[in-house]
């Protein structure tokens, strides 16, 4: 910056790099393109997978869009807000995010045609917003309720579960899905609401997929502390303690001077006594069952083995509240104070060897309202994925439950809102009316990428859907396995509203908030040169 005749002031500090106008808004927008680009071909049941290496040599195998965008190591700050989409889609919906990140990019990439025709951002903006309003107001007549609950949320789970590891079993494993939500759902002033902390999933490689299980009740990453115990309780009372059964510590420092060696011996046998008694308190309560989330003396262990007691200890806090709510059980600060009404119910408490390790099973618990499910697969990578998978489906699956309500797939919803947009547009004067229709347009970039995944022709594809809706077929999307449209409520692919909803929103917030930039200013070294349309721009 130059003074009136005087000596350059330097405003920004040595190094600051600048891109202003057109050129920023270019560099952004390709960035976004590119993040989009990077994770478009994992769309859909013909999606394929992603190998992500860490700079340590950790391997991730996954096509879930969330996942494969948090492990590669973006710098761009555009291609950020992108991710940004992704994670606000799978901490709302727990699925969609794939489909989000790909809107984004395509809004993005309409609207750079737009502003090459020198229609200002802050129009396209304008034309977006009322665009996305107009969808959300118009998804609610496509909306099907879930009046046949079960088998309706069985459907949503094995739409979400196609196309992943999971895909060839995911009629097992939607059940599994379905029931657990089932189990722990609940009504709150007539909402219903379901607290996904209240399913704990283990993983453990060794056996196939089809070995995994729901447990009604709890599962325990965790051994009886003493060999001589019962390896399995019937009819289980379960005593939950987060003291330790141990001898108490002073609190503050202390030194114990014995001059005789009586005096010894009466000292170890007060000890003895004061660990004997705090196990006949556990007995006398009626408990034959044991968790202590903190320690357990080795004299304790003996005692407790004695008297047919099952134990663990250190088990995690987390772990002790569903125990709670699972068995009905009070959790114990003062073993003096134990009486039976404390003690959680379950039909029984085994410990069983699973792949290397001891695990502890406590099942057949009345009315659970928390529950466990195990996981299995052959490898690391294998059950790995299968959590992402399951966890995503049981998400989609607690969405539908809460919301009541579902839309069809596979395309369907947004070719459909794609033609009502067309026709709003001519509704609505001025230049907003380009991006309207960019819009439109826009979102028929999912049913193209679901047709070009599957290696169908996105062009002949995307007008037979179009003329299916012409026609009154409102359900109509793309059949990815024999090609052509088919009716997606017939072949039930349905996914929650609010996964389509939420896309849609965050996709048009985040490319409107990309495209009121104009100017970059960077203090370090972050590129924002021409060439972005490569993964190589993104350290991955």
């Amino acid at each position: 910056m130059y003074g009136n005749g005087q000596a350059p002031i330097f405003i920004l500090k040595d190094g600051t790099q600048r891109t202003r106008g057109r050129t920023a808004q270019s560099n952004n927008i390709a960035a976004a393109k590119a993040v989009a680009d990077a994770v478009r071909s994992t769309l859909g049941p013909k999606g394929m997978d992603k190998m992500l290496v860490d700079s340590m040599g950790d391997v991730v195998i996954t096509n879930d869009g969330a996942t494969i965008l948090k492990e590669m190591d973006i710098e761009h700050p555009a291609a950020k807000m992108i991710i940004e989409v992704a994670k606000t889609q799978e901490q709302h919906c727990f699925d969609g995010t794939t489909s989000a990140v790909i809107l984004s990019g395509e809004l993005l990439k309409r609207s750079e045609d737009l502003i090459e025709q020198n229609v200002h951002p802050t129009v396209i903006c304008e034309g977006f917003r009322l665009a996305a309003e107009r969808a959300i107001g118009l998804l609610e007549g496509h909306g099907i309720s879930t009046e046949q609950a079960d088998e309706v949320l069985l459907e949503v789970a094995k739409t979400a579960l196609t196309g992943k590891s999971a895909g060839a079993v995911k009629s097992f494993m939607a059940d599994i899905c379905v029931r657990a939500v089932n189990a722990v759902g609940f009504t709150d002033d007539g909402e219903r609401l379901v607290d996904l902390s209240d399913i704990k999933v283990e993983k453990r490689q060794g056996g196939s997929i089809k070995d995994s299980t729901l447990i009604d009740g709890i599962l325990l990453d965790k051994e009886r502390v003493h060999a001589g115990m019962p390896r399995s309780i019937s009819d289980a009372k379960i005593a939950l303690v987060n003291s330790a059964i141990e001898v108490k510590k002073t609190e503050v420092d202390a030194k114990i001077q014995i001059t005789d060696p009586n005096q010894l011996a009466l000292f170890l046998e007060e000890e003895e006594n004061y660990i004997r008694n705090l196990v006949n308190t556990i007995e006398k309560a009626g408990a034959n069952v044991l968790i202590c989330q903190k320690g357990i003396d080795e004299l304790a262990q003996h005692y407790l083995a004695k008297k047919g007691i099952f134990a663990i200890r250190r088990a995690k806090k987390s772990d002790m509240e569903a125990l709670g709510k699972a068995t009905g059980g009070t959790i114990i600060t003062n073993l003096e104070d134990m009486s039976e009404s404390d003690l959680g119910i379950a039909a029984r408490v085994e410990e069983k060897k699973i792949g290397d390790s001891d695990m502890t099973f406590i099942t057949g618990c009345p009315e659970a309202k928390s529950v466990s499910v195990l996981l299995r697969g052959g490898t690391e990578h294998v059950v790995d994925e299968i959590r992402r998978a399951f966890d995503d489906a049981v998400g989609v699956v607690s969405v539908a439950w809460e919301d009541g309500a579902v839309l069809t797939g596979g395309g369907s919803v947004l070719a459909a809102l794609s033609r009502d947009l067309r026709t709003f547009a001519e509704t609505v004067g001025g230049r907003e009316q380009m991006a309207i229709e960019a819009f439109a347009s826009a979102l028929e970039i999912i049913p193209r990428t679901l047709a070009e995944n599957a290696g169908l022709d996105p062009v002949t594809t995307l007008i037979e859907l179009r003329k299916a809706h012409a026609d009154g077929q409102a359900h109509a999307g793309i059949n990815v396995y024999e090609g052509g449209v088919v009716d997606m409520k017939a072949a039930n692919v349905v996914e929650p509203l609010r996964v389509v909803e939420q896309a849609i929103q965050s996709a048009t917030e985040t490319a409107i908030m990309i495209l009121r930039i104009d100017d970059v200013i960077s203090s370090k070294g972050v590129p924002m040169g021409d060439d972005m349309g490569g993964m190589g721009d993104f350290n991955m």
